[in-house]
């Protein structure tokens, strides 16, 4: 005995009430099973797009962070620059400048090196009393910045969580013209 479905009649008009059952049947059968696959498609892609989403505005911080340190330390060489023959403290004068030029960091956490005629003083924290011997008409200063930087993504499994320490540096060379 063989079974035969016919969804349509040979004149091309609707199919008849019997046929018209097993077709709803045979489409039903097809379309079973997923009503959830969406909600389980957006669990399972839900975490590594946070991730990813949480890395690149992690990044961005720190490139933003970058910027502005390497802004600063330029606009910091051009004021020790400006004030070479009035200042009796060049590091914290640049300090201070840098500071002002980079609100957005921790003034707390920028620690600068400032090399004038090719010399490096002694620094004691961020202040070089009795550097200004150095700065000599003509020649170049030289600043150099860190900064700390943390780069966290989202947690990656049961709590662990990828971090990693980085160090921001800027180096600007202000010649005198």
């Amino acid at each position: 005995m063989k079974t035969h479905i016919e969804l349509g009649s040979p004149n091309g008009s609707q199919p008849g009430p019997a046929n018209r059952r097993a077709h709803n049947r045979l489409r039903a059968f097809f379309r079973a099973g997923d009503e959830g696959s969406a909600l389980v498609e957006i669990a399972l892609i839900m975490g590594p797009l946070l991730a990813i989403i949480t890395a690149i505005c992690t990044f961005a911080i720190a490139f933003n962070n970058q910027l502005t340190l390497t802004q600063a330390v330029g606009s910091g060489a051009q004021y020790l620059q400006l004030i070479r023959t009035s200042t009796t403290d060049p590091c914290a004068d640049t300090l201070t400048a840098i500071e002002a030029a980079a609100p957005t960091l921790k003034a707390a956490s920028i620690n600068i090196t400032v090399t004038m005629n090719g010399v490096t003083p002694t620094q004691t924290g961020n202040s070089c009393s009795g550097g200004q011997t150095n700065l000599v008409a003509g020649q170049p200063i030289t600043v150099y910045a860190t900064y700390p930087c943390v780069l966290s993504i989202m947690p990656l499994g049961y709590g662990t969580q990828f971090l990693s320490n980085c160090q921001l540096q800027a180096k600007v060379t202000e010649y005198e013209y």
